[in-house]
């Protein structure tokens, strides 16, 4: 069979014809045609076996003959087919094939010349229209994204806990938001439960972890079992959630100079926090210059040891520490001012980043946090001012938020759940009343909101993600709670519906006296006495009357009489000696008794010389003679003469 070629025409601009001439081939193409004489046979054919096959494959209950044949295309009923259902060509792509075209147009395709200078200065003049829309949309957008975020600030309400007279230095929330716990400078921590408090909002546990060490810091673990404990002590300690000790952390020997030899801190405690996701690792800074991270909760001595450089390679302190959302990244804010980064997954000697000039020198980073995305980093320090910074230009900070009094250096910021505002309290200047909590976007810098606090300084912020309230303790001893009724769950919501019930006293009948005497010993009263009637029976008592110990006739109280009443004399008679010895004996009596008794029967010298020297042969008495020098002896008067 012979077919015919398929050959590709020309693309050519039909810029003359009518759209009716074009339409002609479109409807030539679709319709009925003649079919050839073999592809009716072959049809036919084709029916004939399908009908035999079918009937046999219905009788021998089986779906199918093997492998199937593979299917014969015609060309030209494909070609035909895609002709009658080719889309439609749109005027835009004419449009832009027409632009493509280079060199004279023909007469018939001037006008559409001429129309289109029109439409590109009506595009023109849309275009600016937008772009002025546009800006104007983004100027709305800002101002709306402004109100949004003052309205995703929870505080349309405020609760009052009070923990005591004095500074609140730490803050931390149990993560599913059921507890908090607070630690102040007088050394107490107090626990505190929202299921269990009722509108007094009262404590149900207070006690001192650290004795006398004010608590610097507290945390929760990631699982919210254990808590934290940093104080002016040089040991961390590990709580449950009750309060009861779980770690002391080890104190290290403040003699050794190298402090990676040491097994623990050696000075104050600064900061620490949990591991992210390990319920068994936390790091600790002091004023060592270390910072050390802990495993486990039976650990003798640190895991690793990190120490903080200055700018000559001297020592310099860390005064915040924090761990990023994924744990590759421990940040250190120093005592100089400076910010270094550690990459967990490498040893920690040299840094991962290090800015030497981020705050003042010489003024303490009283905080530093990651932002719950990771990509960014905020610190707060005592030279008045709160940066933000970009861990992926960390060179120089995005914005600087300065006129931040701060006189604690416990003073912290965070971040807002969804990291688009940053929080942060002042502490009181003199001159003004009331301290404020300032809130920061962290796309336009601006200042969101401000709230008013207390009459007192605002030292720790702690804002939720799962109950979205804002907690901020007080340099008065005050912790508030600030809400909103739609947006906050749980929390202090629970507690401010309770009823506070004042305890019913319990009535006691007292005991009357009775009037009846010696009706019974028990209740038999005393007669008034004398003074010196007083003084003969106290006489007569030994505990009143001070009396000495008696003379020991027998053993008793663990002093032996039989033996002395020595250590000395009871050694010589019971260990020394075989016989008893008589203190009261004269001890030349007691050897002349033996004297006779020794004469008679010789036993020690007397038989050694019995035959060599039967007669004892004594040395003859010689005069003294004066050895000692003219010089030392005494002068008499014989002498003089």
């Amino acid at each position: 069979m012979q077919r015919g070629k398929i050959s590709f025409g020309k693309i050519q601009l039909n810029v003359s014809k009518t759209p009716a001439e074009s339409n002609e081939p479109a409807q030539d193409a679709g319709g009925f045609k003649k079919m050839d004489k073999q592809q009716m046979i072959r049809q036919i054919e084709d029916v004939a076996e399908d009908l035999e096959s079918q009937h046999l494959k219905d009788v021998m209950g089986i779906s199918g003959f093997g492998r199937k044949a593979a299917k014969v295309f015609d060309i030209s009923e494909q070609i035909a087919k895609a002709r009658t259902f080719a889309p439609p060509v749109q005027e835009q792509e004419a449009n832009e094939e027409d632009e493509d075209v280079i060199g004279p147009l023909p007469p018939a395709a001037d006008a559409g010349a001429q129309q289109q200078p029109d439409t590109n200065t009506k595009k023109e003049t849309n275009e600016k229209e937008d772009q002025e829309d546009d800006e104007d949309e983004n100027e709305d957008d800002s101002d709306e994204d402004e109100e949004t975020l003052s309205r995703r600030i929870p505080y349309t309400h405020e609760v009052q806990m009070q923990h005591g007279s004095r500074a609140v230095l730490a803050l931390a929330g149990d993560p599913s938001g059921a507890r908090i716990v607070s630690g102040s400078i007088d050394y107490d921590m107090c626990f505190w439960d929202f299921a269990g408090m009722d509108s007094a909002m009262r404590s149900f546990r207070q006690l001192q972890p650290c004795e006398n060490h004010p608590i610097r810091g507290l945390q929760y673990s990631v699982t919210g079992d254990m808590i934290l404990v940093i104080s002016g002590n040089a040991q961390a300690k590990v709580l449950d959630r009750d309060g009861f000790e779980k770690l002391e952390c080890c104190k290290g020997d403040q003699y050794i100079s190298d402090m990676t030899r040491t097994k623990g801190h050696v000075a104050q405690l600064t900061s620490g926090c949990w591991h992210p996701f390990n319920r068994e690792q936390f790091l600790t800074a002091a004023l060592d210059g270390t910072l050390r991270i802990w495993q486990g909760l039976r650990a003798k001595e640190q895991l690793q040891v990190i120490k903080t450089r200055a700018q000559g390679g001297l020592r310099t302190n860390a005064s915040a520490c924090n761990y990023n959302r994924d744990a590759t990244l421990i940040a250190a804010g120093c005592v100089d001012g400076s910010i270094q980064t550690w990459d967990t997954r490498k040893m920690f000697v040299n840094t991962t980043h290090c800015v030497r000039t981020a705050h003042q020198k010489g003024s303490e980073i009283t905080s530093i946090v990651f932002s719950y995305m990771g990509q960014q980093l905020a610190t707060r320090s005592n030279d008045e001012t709160m940066k933000l910074w970009d861990l992926r230009n960390f060179k120089d900070p995005l914005h600087t938020w300065s006129n931040l009094y701060s006189r604690y250096d416990t003073t912290d910021c965070c971040f807002s759940p969804d990291d688009r505002m940053l929080v942060t309290g002042e502490s009181l200047p003199k001159g003004q009343k009331e301290a404020h909590l300032y809130f920061y976007s962290t796309q336009s810098f601006e200042q969101v909101q401000r709230i008013p606090v207390a009459e007192s300084h605002v030292i720790k912020t702690l804002w939720h993600p799962k109950l979205n309230q804002l907690f901020v303790s007080c340099g008065n001893g005050i912790i508030k709670c600030f809400y909103d009724e739609q947006r906050s769950i749980r929390g202090a919501k629970l507690c401010v519906v309770k009823i506070h019930r004042k305890r019913q006293q319990m009535e006691m009948v007292g005991v009357s006296q009775i009037i009846t005497p010696h009706a019974l010993p028990l209740f038999r009263q005393e007669k008034t006495r004398s003074s010196r009637k007083r003084m003969e029976k106290a006489r007569l008592d030994p505990v009143k009357s001070k009396r000495p110990d008696l003379p020991i006739t027998s053993g008793q109280g663990g002093r032996v009489a039989s033996s002395g009443g020595t250590l000395s004399s009871y050694v010589i008679r019971n260990l020394g000696l075989s016989k008893r010895v008589d203190d009261d004996q004269d001890p030349r009596e007691a050897i002349l008794k033996y004297a006779k008794d020794a004469a008679e029967n010789p036993y020690w010298i007397a038989p050694a010389y019995k035959q060599t020297q039967p007669k004892a042969i004594f040395s003859e008495k010689l005069p003294a003679a004066d050895t000692a020098p003219a010089a030392k002896k005494p002068k008499t008067d014989t002498d003089g003469t």
